[in-house]
C-alpha cells in the first residue's frame, strides 16, 4: 500500500512543478502586451518559483527516490541513471543561474526598466534558460513513464 502512495505524491509534486514553470511563458508573455504589469508578472514567477515549483521538484526527487527503494530497484538502470543526471543539471541550472537571473531582471526592471539594454540581455537569458530547462524536464518525465 506505500508504493501507491508514495507514486501518487511524486506524480502530483511533478505536476504541480513542471506545470508552474510551463505557465511562465504564458505570464510573460501577457507581460509583453501589458507593460504596466512587468513587475507584479515577475514578482509572481519567483515567487511561483520559489514556493511551488522548486519545493515540489525536491519532493519529487524524494518520492523518486522513496519508489525505487520500495520496488529494489537500482539507480544504475539505464533510464533511472539518465533522469537523475538530468535531474542534477536542471537543479543546479535552477537554483544557481536561472533563479539568480530572475532576480537579476526583476532588480533592473525596478531600476532601469524594460526598454534598458540591461534588461533586455538578463531577459532574453532568462527566457532561453527557461526553455532549456523545461525541455530538460519534459526529457526526464519522458524517461519516467517509458522507461526505455
Amino acid at each position: 500500500m506505500l508504493y501507491p502512495i508514495v507514486k501518487w505524491l511524486h506524480i502530483l509534486s511533478a505536476i504541480v512543478a513542471f506545470g508552474a514553470n510551463l505557465t511562465y511563458m504564458l505570464w510573460l508573455f501577457r507581460m509583453e502586451k501589458n507593460r504596466e504589469s512587468l513587475l507584479f508578472t515577475l514578482r509572481t514567477i519567483k515567487i511561483m518559483d520559489d514556493w511551488m515549483a522548486n519545493p515540489s521538484y525536491v519532493l519529487a526527487f524524494f518520492t523518486g527516490a522513496g519508489m525505487i527503494e520500495i520496488a529494489g530497484l537500482s539507480y544504475l538502470m539505464p533510464w533511472i541513471l539518465s533522469a537523475l543526471i538530468l535531474y542534477a543539471l536542471v537543479s543546479v541550472l535552477g537554483l544557481f543561474v536561472y533563479s539568480p537571473w530572475l532576480k537579476k531582471q526583476i532588480a533592473l526592471a525596478e531600476t532601469l526598466g524594460a526598454d534598458s539594454a540591461e534588461y533586455k540581455s538578463i531577459a532574453k537569458r532568462t527566457n532561453i534558460l527557461g526553455g532549456v530547462l523545461n525541455l530538460t524536464v519534459l526529457a526526464i518525465t519522458f524517461l519516467m513513464v517509458v522507461k526505455p
